[in-house]
């Protein structure tokens, strides 16, 4: 482990920041230093504005020096956005040519909040096209490649999020997670990504306001610099309907907690539905007794996902083609073929598909939650296998089946997706190979800060987090 500036805690770099130990300035030059080094290998960041950064942290000394007001939780803090989220004046590309030179007018209510919440915007985060996959590839920018193996695959979407904080080229970022979007690429990339329960994190402006497969979420190297995101990110928006009350800034408490007493579970193929590669699970297994060693108590269990794959795949398919029929129609050969199959999905969906959908959705949600009247987490694998060669668009076999799509290897996290509760990946360990393995800490709905504590308590104990990449990024 390194001390060098950019891989502190972004707590820790708040801290400082504050006290005027360092000046946004010096953080902001010192993250575009390690880009320039070391972002030519793992391709995470895409958009970058130098000048623009160092005058907003020049901006934001002479605030704090001034004396002007409060000192916003992220102030001087870098960060990238992902590449599908609203910029304005910097090119948002969504990872489609359609978009390359694509300039929004307006930030989207997420960046406006980090923003405003005092963080200073590098560039954006390389994604795949539209999001559509775990795999972080496009024909704009290419392929992001894992921190921790070159030749492996970073996940997605969030991959470009994920990759540069493992690299040491962010102290924190945001994301957004449908299938795991957050969670396989912060697996992946042995980093903490958190899918925030439905309406924790507004959306706007968004197709369908009324959308909770798909949430915006927070990413770190730590629980709790996740959580200080989380904080920044979170709260109530009159114009998005599914928005929760919980102000933003009560993430921000300390995250220690004695877990004694909890009641988890361990579900290592989530009651058979998603079966993980051995390598994954041995991983995990070996986790286990961390704790029971916290004075937890551990079953094997699993609510009943019974329809939870259908559901999804009808959710996301129709999601789909309301956001994106349209380009279909007048740009079908500028798509990635996977993606213009999903948008027909969507298309042949009838209205009996979609009735069976909503009501398998409302049981599987009385279903999670008389099962978490029994238990107070769910503990799971994230990915079902390690990270994957670059150069595949998906793994071809998972726990020695054959996959037939890109999202089959995705069902431990997108049957999760469909619980509508709070998921945390928090790093858990490494293959004998060296590459990262993820768990998912489950928790009831809207119980955000109880995953996160149960996180920062295993990340404390096992420390996983702190092991960094070796050259050619470190």
């Amino acid at each position: 482990m390194t001390d060098a500036l950019h891989y502190l805690d972004a707590t820790d770099l708040a801290a400082r920041l504050r006290r005027r130990d360092l000046s946004a300035r010096e953080v902001v030059r010192a993250h575009l230093d390690r880009i320039e080094r070391v972002n030519p290998a793992v391709n995470a960041v895409v958009t970058l504005d130098p000048e623009g950064a160092l005058a907003e942290a020049t901006r934001a000394d002479e605030r704090l020096a001034r004396g002007e007001c409060d000192v916003p939780p992220l102030h001087g803090l870098p960060i990238a956005f992902k590449d599908t989220h609203l910029t304005r004046g910097m090119r948002t590309t969504y990872g489609s040519p359609l978009f390359r030179d694509h300039v929004p007018d307006q930030d989207e209510l997420l960046v406006d909040r980090l923003r405003r919440a005092g963080a200073i915007r590098l560039g954006k985060t390389n994604v795949p096209e539209f999001a559509a996959g775990s795999h972080t590839f496009n024909p704009v920018f290419g392929t992001t490649r894992n921190p921790y193996d070159t030749t492996r695959s970073a996940g997605g979407s969030s991959g470009g999020a994920a990759a540069a904080l493992a690299a040491g080229l962010l102290p924190l970022a945001d994301g957004s997670d449908m299938g795991g979007s957050l969670r396989n690429p912060a697996s992946f990339c042995n980093v903490v990504g958190l899918r925030p329960t439905p309406g924790r994190v507004p959306a706007y402006p968004a197709v369908n306001l009324w959308d909770t497969l798909a949430v915006p979420g927070p990413m770190g190297r730590t629980v709790a610099d996740t959580a200080l995101v989380l904080s920044a990110m979170a709260g109530p928006d009159p114009r998005c309907p599914t928005s929760l009350e919980t102000p933003g800034d009560a993430f921000r408490a300390p995250l220690d907690r004695d877990l004694r007493g909890l009641r988890l579970a361990w579900a290592p193929d989530l009651g058979g539905h998603a079966p993980s590669d051995p390598e994954v699970l041995a991983v995990l297994e070996a986790q286990l007794p961390v704790f029971t060693g916290l004075g937890c108590h551990l079953d094997l269990a699993c609510p009943d996902l019974t329809g939870a794959d259908e559901a999804f795949q009808t959710l996301r398919a129709h999601a789909f083609d309301l956001a994106l029929g349209a380009l279909l129609d007048s740009a079908r050969q500028a798509l990635k073929p996977s993606l213009a199959a999903n948008i027909e999905q969507g298309r042949r969906l009838t209205t009996d598909d979609l009735h069976a959908a909503t009501a398998a959705r409302s049981r599987l949600h009385l279903s999670t939650v008389d099962f978490f009247s029994r238990y107070d987490l769910l503990l799971a694998p994230v990915s079902q296998v390690a990270p994957f060669d670059a150069e595949r668009e998906y793994p071809e076999t998972v726990a020695g089946r054959p996959t037939e799509s890109y999202l089959d290897w995705m069902r431990s996290c997108y049957l999760i997706s469909v619980l509508g509760v709070p998921v945390l990946s928090v790093p858990a360990g490494f293959t004998p190979g060296g590459l990262p393995v993820g768990l998912q800490l489950i928790g009831p709905p809207r119980a955000d800060l109880a995953v996160l504590q149960a996180g920062h308590a295993f990340e404390d104990a096992t420390r996983h987090g702190r092991r960094r990449p070796t050259p050619p990024t470190a």
